[in-house]
């Protein structure tokens, strides 16, 4: 990452990646859905914490069993976010490797759930870390 990324930008994609899952979902593309899901949680995951300061610009982190892990320890843990909130974030990671990764697609329940709680977790950061109308 460089010195542009910010919360506000990091939040801001995680809503437009949060409407690409919703798209994928409605035209029955369970495996994308899943996918722009996890990346929605992803994103606002980095927001939360770039806001919070356990993120720099210059310190982004890497990895996506260190983001959530990250995200767990300073978001969840302090109860910024509901601790079912920071669980679905694992599960909607594994259901995307599988989605991404296997050759099947995943059912449409399991992605419509994805989505679900990509909505859920992107609308906590909103509230939280960006109340006054969204970065």
């Amino acid at each position: 990452m460089n010195a542009l990324a910010t919360a506000e930008g990091f939040f801001r994609k995680a809503e437009r990646t949060l409407s690409s899952a919703r798209l994928l979902l409605t035209s029955g593309s369970a495996e994308g859905a899943c996918n722009r899901a996890y990346y929605a949680m992803h994103d606002a995951a980095h927001a939360a914490l770039l806001a919070e300061g356990h993120e720099t610009p210059d310190t982004i982190i890497k990895t996506h069993q260190g983001l959530i892990a990250q995200f767990s320890r300073h978001i969840v843990q302090s109860g910024k976010v509901d601790i079912d909130l920071g669980r679905a974030f694992n599960r909607v990671e594994d259901i995307r490797l599988a989605a991404d990764y296997s050759c099947e697609p995943p059912p449409l329940d399991k992605a419509e759930w994805a989505v679900e709680k990509a909505e859920a977790f992107v609308a906590a950061v909103r509230l939280k870390f960006f109340p006054a109308g969204g970065a």
